[in-house]
């Protein structure tokens, strides 16, 4: 399918743009959500007196538990009609914050702070759980800052319940939701009356709440500042969860062309090409697989015909827990996954945590993407990397697992791994705790050493598997979580080209597979580059996958070879993308 030949919106409607977060149009009118004011509940406790009586201390306490019970009562209903709605597996996202609200030591904390302190239960609750937020919010990794809305959520529902505050959970059938933010629990809840889409002015496109919307099939776009205060509830508006457009009052023109894409995006997911082998317009066979974070995903890769997991995120476990998760919870997550998988391949990141976000670290970095992460916090603490590797060997009964090291930027790193790994599962099979199934170790190429030492390293590992987007970052020089900068953020900056392509001829020479698991390999435009360049395996989002399927059907592999040779002898960007998009005018794509 081709996003870029919808016709533009007309000069006469209003456009918001924010980010896509879940695919799909949908236009109906605007239901605009506003949650109790939970902030100002807890504020004015706050300023109401600055010490509780003593005689009122224990009434208080009484008060916070009955709160918590509420709390979980209604999260125990929204994991129900989760379960029944998009499967167990994303019911435990409030399975979790159930755990929460009965952890005694949470609870335990919060009866002493009211009993030293003398302060109201809604300002301790708050306090505590924003400590748990503070950790994810401090991240550079967007996924970790998205999930603070799961926190925020908790918090919001124990102050609204120690104010007997109103939960919204009804809307009016059909309509889109509008709201500064939105939880997963309101989600499930205003699916019941059939929501036809949602846009908030914040949240992330892999929230858990965007993740809900991918499996209801709700279009949701986020990111759009201002949103709420020029848009009331009975207003007309147009969702495009493909490209993060939100439009006010469309023009039938404008809907027209809309519904022209809804059609050709039905055709497409449910044509059998989907559901196909992945070949070249000539016969040659590529392999998709996806992209995931969380087991909540799995339905998605059957639904947009994916061939198996490239990456799975692992540090995700980290925000499952709020702790590092011990090597029984990891077995027993990834052996959940693998089985789900098998005979399909189930490629796992080792903990890609860095100085940032390392939950149960104290140390602060000036730039810690360019400290403590990835493999060098692994080798620091052997403990963390051993009991990973050992799941990992536990969890690997079909002989699915893949294993993937972060951000390696020497051989001695990958020496150190290999050797850890040999020496465990010696340790393992001396026990009698794991079947004779070795896991296949990989190198992910992100920074640009590792692309100066990519023969070298060819014959360390078994395959790699280049993240184009911290590639980018180390290259070029450019954080791309800055704002002020972004416009320097190319993704087909030349010498980024070069460097794939150099990794790519390298892999070939060794006979080492090699695949792309960054925002590159999800853009249908330099599809053919890539393939021209001899990338053969790919690992995107899995709604991206029908698109990039289509591309290639279309794109025979001596023209792509021939783009490919074109492009690595330019010398800007603006270049290359000239190229690619006459190389889609050309061919039909």
């Amino acid at each position: 399918m081709d996003t870029q030949s919808l016709i533009a919106p007309s000069s006469f409607d209003f456009l918001f743009q924010g980010i896509a977060a879940s695919k799909g149009i949908a236009k109906g009118t605007v239901y605009l959500f506003e949650r109790d004011d939970v902030g100002a509940l807890s504020a004015g406790a706050a300023f109401s007196k600055s010490e509780l009586p003593e005689e009122h201390i224990q009434s208080e306490i009484e008060r916070l538990h009955l709160a918590l019970q509420r709390s979980a009562k209604e999260l125990e209903k929204i994991a129900r009609i989760t379960e029944q709605k998009i499967g167990k597996a994303h019911s435990e996202i409030f399975t979790a914050q159930i755990m929460i609200l009965h952890d005694e030591e949470f609870i335990r904390t919060m009866e002493e702070r009211i009993r030293m302190e003398r302060r109201r239960a809604s300002i301790i609750a708050s306090e505590e759980i924003t400590k748990y937020q503070q950790v994810l919010l401090n991240s550079n990794e967007a996924l970790f800052r998205e999930r603070a809305d799961d926190f925020q959520d908790l918090k919001e529902r124990i102050i609204r319940n120690l104010y007997s505050g109103h939960l919204v959970s009804r809307i009016p059938e059909h309509s889109i939701v509008v709201a500064t933010a939105l939880t997963p629990a309101d989600v499930i809840l205003f699916s019941r009356q059939n929501m036809l889409g949602c846009a908030t002015e914040s949240g992330g496109a892999t929230s858990h709440t965007a993740l809900i919307c991918q499996s209801l099939g709700v279009p949701m776009v986020v990111g759009l500042r201002n949103l709420v205060s020029q848009i009331h509830t009975g207003d007309t508006i147009l969702i495009d969860g493909y490209e993060g457009k939100v439009i006010l009052n469309p023009s039938a023109r404008t809907v027209a062309s809309y519904e022209r894409k809804a059609k050709r995006w039905h055709t497409l997911l449910h044509s059998s090409l989907t559901q196909r082998e992945t070949k070249t317009a000539c016969g040659k066979r590529i392999y998709i697989y996806s992209n995931i974070d969380f087991k909540e995903e799995l339905p998605s890769l059957e639904k947009f015909g994916s061939e198996g997991v490239g990456l799975f995120r692992s540090e995700t476990l980290f925000i499952a827990s709020g702790e590092t998760p011990s090597e029984e919870a990891q077995t027993e997550y990834y052996t959940q996954l693998a089985l789900q998988l098998a005979p399909r391949p189930f490629t796992v990141r080792l903990f890609d945590v860095g100085g940032d976000k390392f939950l149960y670290s104290s140390y602060k970095e000036a730039n810690p993407n360019l400290g403590w992460r990835g493999i060098r916090i692994l080798l620091d603490i052997p403990e963390l990397l051993e009991n990973q590797l050992r799941a990992l060997l536990k969890a690997n009964l079909h002989g699915n697992i893949q294993v993937m090291i972060p951000m390696v930027s020497s051989v001695e790193e990958v020496r150190a791994v290999k050797n850890t790994l040999a020496r465990l599962t010696q340790e393992l099979k001396k026990q009698k705790t794991i079947a004779a199934k070795p896991l296949l170790l990989g190198a992910m190429i992100e920074v640009p050493s590792a692309v100066e030492l990519i023969e070298e390293l060819a014959q360390e590992v078994e395959f790699f598997s280049i993240g184009t987007n911290d590639l980018m970052q180390y290259t070029v020089a450019v954080d791309r979580g800055n704002e002020v900068v972004q416009n320097l953020y190319n993704r087909l900056h030349p010498a980024v080209i070069r460097m794939i392509a150099r990794t790519i001829k390298a892999a070939r020479k060794y006979r080492r597979r090699v695949s792309m698991c960054g925002e590159m390999a999800a853009n249908p435009l330099v599809t053919p580059l890539l393939l021209g360049l001899g990338l053969r395996e790919f690992s995107v989002a899995s709604s991206n996958i029908p698109e990039i399927k289509q591309v290639i059907s279309r794109v025979r592999i001596d023209d792509a070879t021939e783009l490919a040779s074109q492009c690595l002898k330019m010398a800007t960007s603006h270049e290359i993308e000239q190229a690619l998009h006459q190389f889609k005018v050309q061919h039909h794509l």
